[in-house]
């Protein structure tokens, strides 16, 4: 991980040097592109008014898109489900979305695709016309880098529940994040990093934007219900059957977290992401532990495998 973070940061330095005005991040907006700090959208959009919107952020390291066709598939399925008929296809959005990287000379890059129902109120949503924004911007870290090495902390809120997939369907990716917020806010009262949400009846769910894994007796589980279904939760379990573990994806009670042997979180924004401390104690042995070592370091060398990754052409 040492050498992953050492290559980023090489890269970052470049970048920082760029005259590029598309450097810092670049959006397509109704059909123009724009400096990401410049880009507007229409303040009636149903997605600023409503979050009425769905959207999936791929994501692209040292030059390379990765698993970029299995979250335009996820999106698809989330627009689907949401009665969403973006205005721009699947090969156009893809292709720009390779276009703005190459453009924006960024070769480590966090990359997002929103779709709103538009202007139009859902009820007419037969006739409403959606719109599609794209960004892409300078990879972001969701666990700062110095604590990739060494681990970071995470609390059980306390305070709220994540909401039920009664109310609100975990697997259309979405940004009503209030009980992710209150959990959030929990968190940093309590001095903590990352907030863990339960199904408020003893089950764990996800987090603030990761689904959360845990290693006990030599099998890795994370829960089934009340999840979005991560690409990056798909490549662990993937990661996890070639290494020969044990894996089971079920209801996993809370109480199962606190005798974990190990810890980790999982995201476009920060891959594998170690937990050490979980309300203010350790975990296992308080420091990164093996198995979660293996499938970090397994998770950055498939992004140069052609099979989950294909190469940006930037100009020279």
């Amino acid at each position: 991980m040492e050498n992953i973070l050492s290559a980023y940061r090489d890269r970052l330095t470049l970048l920082d040097s760029s005259t590029n005005i598309f450097a810092k991040g670049i959006a397509f907006i109704e059909g123009e592109y724009h400096p990401i700090h410049e880009a507007r959208i229409p303040i009636l959009d149903q997605g600023f008014l409503r979050s009425d919107l769905t959207y999936d952020v791929p994501a692209v390291w040292d030059g390379r898109y990765f698993r970029l066709d299995d979250h335009l598939d996820r999106l698809e399925a989330s627009c689907a489900k949401l009665r969403f008929r973006p205005t721009m296809d699947r090969q156009e959005m893809r292709d720009r979305l390779v276009e703005m990287v190459s453009l924006s000379g960024i070769r480590d890059a966090y990359v997002e695709i929103i779709v709103t129902r538009g202007l139009d109120f859902v009820r007419y949503y037969e006739t409403a016309v959606n719109h599609v924004y794209l960004m892409v911007m300078p990879y972001v870290w969701g666990l700062r880098e110095e604590l990739q090495l060494t681990g970071g902390s995470a609390i059980v809120a306390r305070t709220v529940r994540r909401t039920p997939p009664g109310a609100m369907d975990p697997t259309v990716k979405n940004l009503q994040w209030g009980d992710f917020c209150r959990g959030i806010f929990e968190c940093v009262d309590r001095g903590s990093i990352f907030p863990l949400l339960t199904d408020g009846d003893g089950g764990m769910t996800e987090g603030a934007g990761y689904n959360v894994f845990l290693l006990a007796d030599g099998k890795l589980r994370t829960p089934s219900r009340g999840v979005l279904e991560g690409v990056t939760r798909r490549t662990v379990l993937e990661i996890a059957g070639r290494l020969g573990l044990a894996v089971e994806v079920d209801y996993v009670p809370v109480d199962d977290f606190y005798a974990a042997d190990e810890i980790f979180l999982s995201t476009t924004a920060g891959g594998i992401m170690p937990i050490v401390e979980l309300d203010g104690k350790a975990v296992g042995s308080g420091s990164v532990g093996a198995v979660t070592t293996a499938i970090r370091d397994a998770y950055w060398q498939l992004h140069y495998d052609p099979a989950y990754s294909f190469a940006v052409d930037y100009p020279t």
